[in-house]
């Protein structure tokens, strides 16, 4: 990687785009996915690049619904991986949840170079190799998805995620959290919970969370769930920036 001094201004920045690059050198990530990660990173600027207060809720909610879930399943893709792969490994272990490899952009190839970076991680097991099953509704790689993973799966995380498999998805019954730092997009508005937050920071809080509630009891934890309306919550994210831009351009 690039040597990026600490004292550089934009020094996390950097080097999460560094990351980005470096895995689509190896194969993980498809060159589209830099385009992706640079709109996504336009809109952490509008956040503030920070884990807001509404975003810090969705996370406890995430975290209430893995927590509570028969057959959770983590779903990945070569963005996620390259910025958060040993993140999202502890979050599966500490709630028993699946991690499954989906793609949009899929080949063997690069299905093999993901699910091999993973296991090097210390993931002891990745689903989506043997796309045994289908997605209905959706006629690209993102339809292929394991029997045992995702497609039976009844609490679904999907960070970074395109907006036709969250409809899919929450038309076969299940739960489906994003993390999308777009609050506009299909996806933010279909699923059930919402994350508007870099996965670099939302993964690690919805573990932070795991913790803190895994000793309650079942009613308080449905307690959590039920008071999230996501349509409200997004709304909020909306007001939060324009708070935020109109301080921003009064000079505050």
């Amino acid at each position: 990687m690039t040597k990026i001094p600490k004292s550089h201004p934009r020094y996390y920045s950097l080097i999460t785009r560094e990351k980005i690059s470096n895995a689509m050198e190896k194969g993980i990530v498809h060159k589209t996915g830099l385009i992706a990660h640079g709109r996504g990173e336009a809109f952490d600027y509008l956040i503030g690049e920070t884990t807001i207060p509404v975003a810090d809720e969705a996370e406890k909610v995430a975290a209430t619904l893995l927590i509570t879930a028969k057959n959770p399943v983590i779903s990945v893709n070569g963005n996620v991986v390259a910025l958060a792969s040993k993140e999202c490994i502890k979050l599966s272990n500490i709630t028993n949840s699946k991690i499954e490899v989906n793609l949009f952009h899929r080949t063997k190839k690069r299905m093999d170079a993901i699910i091999n970076e993973l296991l090097k991680k210390g993931a002891k097991k990745v689903y989506g190799k043997k796309a045994d099953a289908k997605i209905p509704g959706l006629d690209h790689g993102r339809a292929l998805c394991d029997l045992e993973g995702i497609y039976s799966s009844d609490v679904i995380l999907i960070p970074l995620e395109d907006g036709d498999r969250c409809k899919a998805l929450k038309k076969m019954d299940k739960t489906v959290i994003t993390i999308d730092l777009n609050p506009l997009s299909r996806t933010s508005k279909t699923a059930d919970v919402t994350i508007v937050d870099n996965v670099v920071r939302a993964i690690p809080n919805i573990t932070t969370w795991v913790k803190k509630l895994k000793s309650l009891n079942q009613n308080d934890l449905n307690k959590i769930i039920k008071s999230w309306n996501n349509k409200d919550k997004l709304n909020d994210v909306l007001s939060f920036i324009s708070k935020r831009l109109s301080l921003i351009n009064n000079g505050v």
